[in-house]
């Protein structure tokens, strides 16, 4: 990833890029992702980690649940609207990891 830093225009999708990563680690990976952004390129992360979400810029949650109680979209916005607002699964644990 890191000989790509100095491109822009590009659309990265990760999938679960900080699993099994130590806290430190997914802040590492986070700065990176961050580099990818402000130079210019398109970053879509596919992720359970909350401590990831509160960093995106938008949110587009799929539920309700896992397995065939998902695959509907129930909520689209920035990580606050989400703790606001939404009345999701997710949404009550994003609200928990603040406390």
């Amino acid at each position: 990833m890191a000989k790509h830093l100095d491109q822009k225009g590009n659309i990265y999708l990760l999938d679960e890029p900080t699993t099994g990563l130590h806290a430190s680690d997914v802040k590492n990976i986070m700065k990176l992702l961050d580099r990818f952004v402000v130079q210019g390129n398109t970053v879509i992360v596919i992720e359970h980690n909350l401590d990831v979400m509160k960093l995106a810029d938008y949110i587009i949650d799929v539920g309700p649940d896992g397995g065939t109680a998902g695959g509907e979209v129930v909520f689209t916005g920035t990580p606050q609207e989400m703790i606001d607002t939404a009345q999701t699964i997710t949404a009550k644990y994003l609200r928990k990891s603040l406390r």
